[in-house]
């Protein structure tokens, strides 16, 4: 039985598996050159199942190292090696050895031994010393490098263990078509339990408490085309006619009738532009002049572009290659007459009101617009415009709020700056609750803040404080005031752009009557070393970019301090490391969710 492995590494990991005496490192020592004359780049992992010594005593290194050095490093100018004395009674986790790697330099990292591992490998069998085979037990054996004496049973591909270059090109080929598996996304559940709000919860935790709460608008509304952007489309738009609504010409040239053969040349009978269509019927042995877009007049049921015909006039001769229905665009093939052009609860974008008006709509029925209240708590907090008192900072958590929830399509109420005592906090939480679907406040939920807000919302509705597995963002409030949802976010404004990112984000969009959304995490190529605490999810705001390699990179603003607005603006994306991980070595592949849809 083997056991579940991950890869870290944004390159292939290829393990090689025998029992004992086949001849792994045998066949590794002549292996190993021959990859590297072939330009390969390569680094090796072998499992001692023995205690062992790599340096000598005697030697500075091994006497350090015995002395009590938990890690010891030496280095000269042609190498440099780490010992590590990390004593456990079981065997050494390939995961962790992995990190260990310096990806960038290598291609490739093959690896001796950890058979029991379920990672892609090569088993060596020889016949003459009567082992069973590994690879009937083991699907993640991608071929079996034997001897000619042996009988392979199954039909895993077969490599000749003698000869070094056939097993050579099968590591070539693996680097060639291997892809990094998509792991599952930082934000996965990491249990099945219940959110206890007495209890810190995991990002996914949070968000599933929250969306179980969440109930979608009902009230629809028509809206003119120019007022869809951001709107959730109510019920599925139907197409009213065919797109194509003709069958038309893909490019500038001749429409034709084919034939097989067909003639030299073809009688020039006439024109079709887009909007002035040809009347007559094209015969045996006729053309017609056409435009891209315009109709394919009767009788024609194919096109040549203009490049690749000889036009004398009043004939024309057709070069090259023809085929019955070349560059013809068929009436409804993009979308029919009666299918859906646009599933009903969808967030109507510039394309899909396009497309929208292309089908001939001139206004669509639409969920209503989700109403959300702000405000900003706090009597250290300023309005931006007022002269700033002493220790006192300007409120930005209310602007940032309020433009990420106008981008998600709602309809916003500032309620401004409410003053820490019960009664204030009170009267604009009954205030926002009458008049909206959502009240954000931001402010006034870490531990040690004033109570005015705990008490004012204990009194008014059903609300639980929690604290989050993550950072920035620890402290959130979540719960209901009458039939009003109500989030609570952190006072530092970047804890409160992620907050509302992670928590805010999904609920206002099912609150919307969107379905099925998913925030979007992508793959990238960390180019710098990050540390996190296991545990924890961590948000680092990130840079990322195209890199020559064609591959997304990413590095992290700088300095990650929870107050520093700054280092949202310089950045394009969060990178986001999981509970499991604590340290990712540059090179490692990591998520990244970009700024994108509201930032």
């Amino acid at each position: 039985m083997t056991t579940a492995f991950h890869n870290p590494l944004p390159i292939p990991v290829l393990g090689f598996c025998a029992y004992s005496g086949t001849g792994k490192t045998t066949l590794l020592l002549k292996l190993i050159p021959e990859l590297n004359r072939r330009g390969l780049k390569l680094a090796v992992i072998k499992h001692a199942h023995h205690n062992f010594d790599v340096d000598v005593p005697g030697k500075d290194s091994y006497e350090l190292r015995k002395a009590g050095a938990r890690q010891m490093l030496v280095a000269s100018h042609v190498r440099w090696a780490l010992m590590t004395e990390d004593p456990r009674d079981s065997d050494p986790e390939l995961t962790h050895l992995l990190k260990q790697i310096e990806a960038d330099k290598v291609d490739i990292v093959l690896v001796e031994g950890f058979k029991k591992l379920a990672l892609p490998k090569v088993e060596l069998h020889r016949a003459a010393h009567g082992k069973p085979f590994i690879h009937t037990e083991d699907p993640n054996i991608l071929a079996v490098a034997c001897c000619d004496d042996t009988i392979l049973p199954g039909d895993t591909p077969r490599l000749d263990i003698n000869n070094v270059s056939n097993i050579a090109d099968f590591v070539e080929n693996h680097i060639r078509n291997w892809r990094p598996a998509c792991p599952a996304l930082p934000l996965a559940p990491s249990c099945g339990c219940e959110a206890d709000m007495s209890k810190t919860l995991s990002v996914r935790q949070g968000i599933d408490a929250i969306l179980e709460r969440v109930r979608p608008v009902t009230e629809t509304e028509f809206a003119a085309l120019d007022e869809l952007d951001g709107r959730v489309l109510s019920k599925d738009a139907i197409s009213p006619v065919d797109v194509p609504q003709q069958t038309n010409s893909a490019m500038d040239g001749f429409a034709f009738r084919f034939s097989d053969p067909m003639p030299e040349s073809l009688s020039i009978v006439g024109s079709s532009f887009a909007g002035h269509g040809f009347d007559g019927t094209v015969g045996a042995g006729e053309a017609v002049r056409i435009m891209t877009g315009a109709p394919l007049p009767a009788g024609a049921d194919s096109v040549q572009p203009r490049e690749m015909a000889d036009d004398k006039g009043d004939s024309v001769s057709l070069q090259g290659k023809l085929t019955i229905g070349q560059h013809v665009r068929l009436a409804g093939e993009d979308i029919a007459e009666g299918a859906v052009a646009l599933p009903g609860a969808s967030r109507i974008n510039a394309a899909a009101a396009g497309l929208l008006a292309s089908l001939g709509f001139d206004k669509v029925k639409v969920n209503r617009r989700p109403r959300v209240a702000v405000f900003s708590t706090g009597d250290e907090v300023s309005a931006p415009g007022e002269p700033l008192k002493p220790s006192c900072i300007y409120d930005s958590n209310r602007f940032t709020i309020k433009a990420m929830a106008k981008r998600l399509g709602c309809e916003v109420i500032d309620l401004g700056i409410i003053e820490d005592s019960e009664a204030s906090l009170m009267a604009a939480l009954q205030d926002g609750a009458s008049r909206a679907d959502v009240v954000i406040s931001s402010g006034g939920v870490s531990v040690g803040d004033a109570d005015y807000i705990k008490t004012a919302l204990a009194k008014l509705g059903q609300i639980g404080f929690w604290r989050i597995n993550m950072r920035p963002g620890r402290p959130l409030a979540f719960g209901e005031i009458d039939k009003a949802l109500f989030f609570g976010l952190p006072g530092n404004p970047v804890a409160v752009m992620v907050s509302f990112l992670q928590f805010v984000q999904p609920a206002l969009r099912k609150l919307a009557g969107e379905k099925d959304y998913a925030p979007k995490f992508i793959p990238a190529i960390a180019d710098e070393p990050l540390r996190s605490r296991s545990g924890r999810t961590e948000f680092f705001r990130g840079i990322y970019r195209l890199g020559d390699d064609g591959r997304l990179h990413v590095k992290t603003t700088g300095a990650q301090g929870s107050g520093m607005l700054s280092s949202m603006v310089k950045g394009n994306c969060l990178i986001v490391i999981g509970e499991p991980d604590e340290q990712l070595a540059a090179g490692s592949t990591v998520y990244i969710q970009p700024f994108a849809d509201l930032l």
